[in-house]
C-alpha cells in the first residue's frame, strides 16, 4: 500500500514538476518539485526495505544505513554545485535537528496516545546519542579553529576535510559495532519483517529509477531556491534548517511514526537517531569532498546558531531516552523544542 501511494504521488507530481519549467515562476516550479520530492523519496525508502528484504538481517542493516539519507545526499551535491553552501550548511543542520527532535517526537507522541508506555533499548540509544556526541565535537572545534587567529582558507579547508575523514571511520566503526560485534536484534527484525513484494531486480530497477528522478527533481528545485526566496521573503537559513530536510525525509518521518504507533519504540528510535548518525557522519563529509570537486568548498565551519541547535538537541534526547521509557508528554516536549528552534531561525533572516 505504501508502494502505491508513492508511485501514484510521484506519478502525478513529477510531469507536473516538468511542465512548471514552461511557466515563468520560480515559486511555482519550487513548490511542485519539493512536493514531487516526498514521494520519489518514499519510493527510494521502499526499494531499500526490499533489497534489505532479500539481503537478510547483516546485509539488510548496511543497505538502509547506506542508503537512508540518498534524497537528502542528492538534494545537497546539486546545493553544493550551485554554490547555495550557507543553505547546504542549514540543511545538515535541519536533518539532524528534525529527526532527534521533530521525527522521535512525533513517533513518541503517537505512541503515547495510543499506549500508556513505550519502552525501547537504552543502550542502543545511548551508543547512537554518543555518536551524535562526536558529530557536535566536530562541528564545534572545526568552527572554534575557524575563528581563531591563525586561521587560513587553507588551514580551515585542511581541518574540515581532515575531520570529515575521521566521521566517516567512526560511522563505520558504528556499522561494525551495531552490525557485528553488538547487533540489537529487534529494530533490525522490524524493519525487515514480512516478505519482499517484488524481486532483486525490480527493486534495483526501482531504487535507479527514483534516484534518477530525485536528481532531476533536485536540479529544478535548487534552480528555483534563489528567486523563490527572493519572491517569498523568506530566509535562507529557515528554507534550509527546515523546509529542505522535511521534504527530503519526508518518508522515512512517516515510517518513524508509523513504528511508534504499533508500539515498536526501538524501531522508532532507530530510524530517528541513526538517520542523524547517518547525515552527521557520512552525508556531511561526502559534502565536504563534493565542495572539492565543485569548486565551491564547503567547510564545517558552521554558524554558532547552527552549533547551539544540534547541541541542544543532542542534549534533549539523551535526557529523554536515557532509561528506555516514554510517552507521550516527552514526544510533545522534544517536538516543543523544534518549533522553538523554527520560530527562532524564522525571525534569523538572511546570513
Amino acid at each position: 500500500m505504501k508502494e502505491r501511494w508513492s508511485a501514484v504521488g510521484a506519478a502525478v507530481l513529477v510531469p507536473l514538476s516538468l511542465i512548471t519549467l514552461l511557466s515563468h515562476s520560480e515559486p511555482a516550479r519550487f513548490a511542485v518539485s519539493a512536493l514531487a520530492m516526498v514521494p520519489l523519496a518514499g519510493l527510494l525508502g521502499d526499494a531499500t526495505e526490499e533489497l534489505a528484504t532479500h539481503a537478510g538481517p547483516r546485509v539488510g542493516g548496511l543497505l538502509n544505513a547506506t542508503f537512508g539519507n540518498a534524497a537528502e545526499l542528492i538534494v545537497g551535491v546539486f546545493l553544493v554545485a550551485n554554490g547555495e553552501l550557507e543553505v547546504v550548511r542549514a540543511s545538515i543542520t535541519g536533518s539532524i535537528i528534525g529527526n532527534l527532535l521533530l521525527v522521535l517526537g512525533a513517533a513518541f507522541f503517537a505512541g503515547g496516545r495510543r499506549h500508556r508506555e513505550l519502552r525501547f533499548s537504552a543502550v542502543a540509544a545511548s551508543t547512537g546519542v554518543s555518536s551524535m556526541v562526536l558529530a557536535v565535537a566536530a562541528v564545534l572545534m572545526a568552527a572554534l579553529y575557524a575563528r581563531t587567529a591563525h586561521a587560513t582558507e587553507f588551514r580551515v579547508e585542511s581541518v574540515s576535510i581532515a575531520v570529515a575523514v575521521i566521521l566517516m571511520v567512526m560511522y563505520a566503526a558504528t556499522l561494525v559495532f551495531s552490525l557485528v560485534t553488538h547487533p540489537e536484534p529487534r529494530p533490525l527484525a522490524e524493519l525487515q519483517e514480512g516478505e519482499a513484494t517484488m524481486s532483486v531486480r525490480g527493486a534495483l530497477g526501482l531504487l535507479a529509477l527514483s534516484g534518477a528522478l530525485v536528481a532531476v527533481e533536485s536540479e529544478i528545485l535548487t534552480s528555483a531556491l534563489e528567486p523563490t526566496v527572493r519572491a517569498a521573503g523568506l530566509s535562507r537559513l529557515w528554507v534550509g534548517l527546515i523546509l529542505v530536510p522535511i521534504v527530503a525525509n519526508a518518508a522515512e518521518h512517516w515510517s518513524a511514526v508509523r513504528a511508534g504507533l504499533h508500539r515498536k519504540a526501538d524501531l522508532s528510535v532507530a530510524i530517528a537517531i541513526g538517520s542523524s548518525i547517518q547525515v552527521a557522519l557520512v552525508v556531511a563529509p561526502l559534502l565536504v569532498f563534493a565542495g572539492l570537486g565543485f569548486g565551491h568548498h564547503l567547510h564545517l565551519d558552521f554558524p554558532v546558531f547552527d552549533i547551539g541547535a544540534i547541541a541542544l538537541s543532542v542534549t534533549v534526547v539523551a535526557f529523554v531516552c536515557y532509561d528506555g521509557i516514554t510517552n507521550w508528554l516527552e514526544g510533545a516536549q522534544l517536538m516543543a523544542v523544534y518549533l522553538i528552534l523554527a520560530v527562532t531561525s524564522f525571525f534569523l533572516g538572511s546570513r
